[in-house]
């Protein structure tokens, strides 16, 4: 295995589940994980990422999948986007666990270890799923370990059914508390775990160090629930802290275990306090999905070392696909501004092609959705722009625009990236606006000066020479249509 880790990270997330069951549609017969072609991951490994996020893995129970199968909202989603819905394309949710072993469905134990290893070949880490806040209803700690569960009354389940139901247990039914957020109703196909017992906690923590085992890193699910501040605001009781003891504890076995946290409520820095190598940018893909440009720009302030351990992403298994959430032109923007900054790069099966359609993750089979030629030559281009030393492992700065001109106030809408790597330099720029605009971007290169400079776009057809002087001052002149993007190589030449 390739033991260079860039700084910045390119990370591919499939869902397991879907992969093979569009493979074994082709082969014409069931497939493991021991059956997904060394072509499928040389394919990957053509794109220059450090990571795969197999989604999706674990054991999961006919509790939750019965509710998958019979909530009549959800079906009639389902139907939206599969007409010829089958019973067999509802999965149920993997995210409502029963047991952190390889489901049956995706082939033997053994076989996870065996992906992992492929994996290693070409130069990638593996990383699974920890769903820390709740199980499925029929996991077995919901016999063996009542007392790990949040549990109601009767007139709590009386006055919130959404929020409690009834649960089969070796002393009698019980009471339980579906798992849920402090803003929302709970979810019918989990049970909510108490992290104010302390053996719950222990347990968990067990079970990060089995997992620890079968992985390279952890994608943490919902990570912030369990912070002793959301967890009294959700259930009014009390807790000790769990991830900075959780993450110790698994480093003492597992030292070079990578922890991604899914976080939202402006809670990022508070978990990588608490030992987390990543979180989720939720708030960069908001403000990208707006589509103003100085709350992007603004974003682009924070301290480096926050934005190196941010992820940048504008669709996952989450949210909505990006060609639907943005128009065509803003969708290259945005997705130049997300991956062409500091952190770590996320990118979802099916966001290269364009797919316009989220396939809900109770479902293992996505809908027709037909390839964007178009977005996957934007793709290509920007992908191959990530596989540069600069962008990987390179120095970032956020660059001034300033006014093209006086009373011209176009130049708020541009945002611009300087990129630095053992004399290779590259330049950013994007008009994150709608309308057509101009602005001056100085160059941060005092070198340049009495020399020619040659300026190549990676991600389209410019090629201009630019005097090195005027780059530094005024600077690099732009006026390119709304959402419009550059990625400049820059070459001195002697003057």
């Amino acid at each position: 295995m390739n033991t260079h880790t860039p700084r910045y990270p390119a990370l591919y997330e499939v869902n397991a589940r879907i992969l093979l069951r569009q493979l074994a549609r082709i082969a014409g017969r069931r497939l493991t994980l021991d059956d997904v072609p060394d072509t499928w991951i040389a394919k990957i490994a053509e794109c220059g990422f450090s990571w795969v996020y197999l989604m999706g893995v674990w054991e999961t129970g006919e509790a939750a999948l019965r509710v998958s199968r019979s909530n009549e909202q959800w079906l009639t989603g389902y139907r939206g986007l599969l007409p010829d819905l089958s019973e067999e394309d509802i999965c149920g949710s993997p995210f409502a666990v029963t047991g952190y072993s390889l489901h049956p469905d995706l082939g033997e134990p053994e076989e996870l270890t065996r992906f992992r290893e492929r994996l290693h070949g070409e130069g990638f880490r593996l990383m699974l799923d920890f769903v820390p806040n709740h199980t499925a209803p029929d996991h077995p700690w919901v016999r063996e370990h009542p007392d790990y569960y949040v549990h109601g009354t009767a007139e709590e389940l009386a006055r919130n059914p959404q929020e409690f139901t009834r649960v089969n247990q070796p002393g009698g039914s019980a009471v339980s508390a579906h798992g849920r957020d402090p803003y929302s109703g709970g979810w019918p196909d989990t049970l909510q775990l108490d992290y104010g017992n302390p053996a719950l906690q222990d347990a968990m923590i067990a079970e990060l160090r089995r997992i620890g085992g079968q992985c390279d890193g952890l994608r943490c699910d919902m990570a912030m629930l369990v912070l002793p501040e959301v967890f009294r605001r959700t259930w009014g009781r009390e807790m000790e802290p769990f991830w900075p003891r959780a993450i110790d504890s698994v480093h003492r076995e597992h030292p070079g275990l990578t922890f991604m946290a899914e976080v939202y409520w402006d809670l990022e820095w508070t978990l990588q306090e608490q030992g987390f190598d990543y979180t989720y940018d939720k708030r960069l893909y908001d403000r990208l999905r707006d589509g103003a440009a100085r709350p992007v720009r603004e974003h682009f302030w924070a301290d480096l070392e926050y934005q190196n351990k941010s992820v940048r992403f504008i669709e996952n298994h989450d949210e909505d696909r990006a060609a639907s959430v943005f128009l065509p032109e803003q969708h290259r923007a945005a997705a130049v501004l997300g991956f062409l900054s500091p952190g770590l790069r996320f990118f979802h099966r099916g966001q290269f092609s364009g797919r316009h359609k989220k396939t809900p993750v109770h479902l293992c089979r996505d809908p027709e959705d037909p390839a964007d030629p178009a977005v996957e030559e934007f793709y290509r281009r920007l992908v191959a722009c990530l596989r540069l030393p600069a962008f990987r492992d390179g120095e970032w700065r956020l660059l001034d625009c300033n006014p093209a001109w006086e009373g011209n106030p176009s130049h708020d809408g541009y945002i611009a990236f300087a990129w630095e790597r053992g004399g290779e330099r590259f330049i950013v720029t994007v008009n994150y606006a709608p309308d057509r605009g101009q602005c001056y971007v100085p160059f941060p290169w005092a070198d340049l000066a009495g020399k020619t400079v040659r300026l190549r776009d990676l991600i389209g057809e410019a090629v201009y020479g630019r005097d090195g002087a005027g780059l530094l001052s005024p600077g690099l002149f732009l006026d390119i249509p709304g959402w419009g993007r550059h990625v400049f190589e820059v070459r001195p030449e002697e003057g």
